[in-house]
């Protein structure tokens, strides 16, 4: 999930830039778009960078075990005998 500062930063940025006679009611367009970009990025369904480095890592190492079972598999194939010579 987002950090909450980084929500209420980025919504006291939003509410800076509207106009004079509307920055009266700061605090409270403040919250509003805090909720709103809460909101919005809930449905993003966004993960942590923490997650994303750990689920990289799994990647990462399955992608390694899979080259080393397609190399062993490689190694036995090359093993076998030839097979039947298709004539008939």
């Amino acid at each position: 999930m987002i950090d909450p500062k980084v929500l209420d930063e980025l919504a006291k940025r939003l509410a800076e830039t509207l106009p004079a006679g509307v920055r009266s009611l700061q605090g409270d367009v403040s919250k509003n778009f805090h909720a709103a970009l809460e909101s919005a990025f809930a449905r993003l369904d966004l993960v942590t960078r923490e997650e994303f480095d750990a689920q990289a890592a799994v990647l990462a190492r399955t992608r390694a075990k899979l080259e080393q079972i397609e190399q062993q598999l490689r190694e036995l194939e090359q093993q076998l005998p030839p097979g039947p010579s298709g004539g008939g």
